[in-house]
């Protein structure tokens, strides 16, 4: 029995994030993925009309995994700072269990496709950050940063973490996994926070 449209269309980034999780990096062609597939590239095509859409729907379904949670974090969680632990653990999490998303994340699978996707990923961790930002607002407020503490500095060095952890598990070859040592990392993170602000506390 054919498969539907919307299923064919998930088989095809299925495989596409699969072939981005060589250790190697390859550039992938359309013509490797429908020979994956065992399909021909216009069959390709009669689902997205370029590669660069396919790409777009691996973004898409990146934002949705990642937002869907973080929103349940923001929502459930009051504790501004139990707000930001959860969410790069988080973003380390879904790295560690997607490689061939984590290759798009930092950016590496994008070499010489269209620059329109280096701007969505640029996007997606811009709010990612800023995300970040209004937790530790909500950390302010709660008497665990002072007011006027630098909250974008904050967000946006808590962002690079993560970004170099990704980094450094498609470099090492899926090897160095970023998961690892985040439960030591993240009280020396939390400190930083504290020490940047002045404020009291403990993880």
């Amino acid at each position: 029995m054919a498969a539907k449209p919307g299923e064919r269309r998930l088989q095809i980034l299925q495989t596409l994030a699969g072939m981005l999780e060589t250790p190697k990096g390859e550039k992938i062609t359309t013509a490797a993925l429908a020979t994956k597939l065992d399909c021909s590239e216009a069959a390709l095509y009669r689902h997205f009309a370029s590669k660069a859409q396919m790409f777009e729907g691996l973004i898409e379904f990146i934002e949705r995994s990642l937002f869907s949670v973080i929103n349940q974090i923001t929502s459930e969680e009051s504790q501004g700072f139990k707000q930001v632990e959860t969410i790069i653990g988080l973003l380390l999490r879904f790295a560690q269990k997607n490689r061939g998303m984590t290759r798009v994340l930092i950016g590496d699978a994008l070499v010489n496709e269209h620059e329109r996707l280096q701007f969505r990923i640029n996007t997606l961790l811009d709010k990612v950050e800023a995300t970040i930002k209004q937790s530790l607002r909500v950390a302010a407020t709660q008497d665990n940063l002072k007011p006027d503490a630098d909250f974008g500095a904050l967000a946006n060095l808590l962002r690079c973490y993560v970004v170099g952890r990704w980094e450094q598990y498609a470099r090492s070859g899926f090897t160095r996994e970023p998961l690892t040592q985040w439960p030591q990392q993240w009280p020396m993170l939390y400190f930083a926070c504290l020490s940047q602000s002045g404020a009291p506390g403990s993880p």
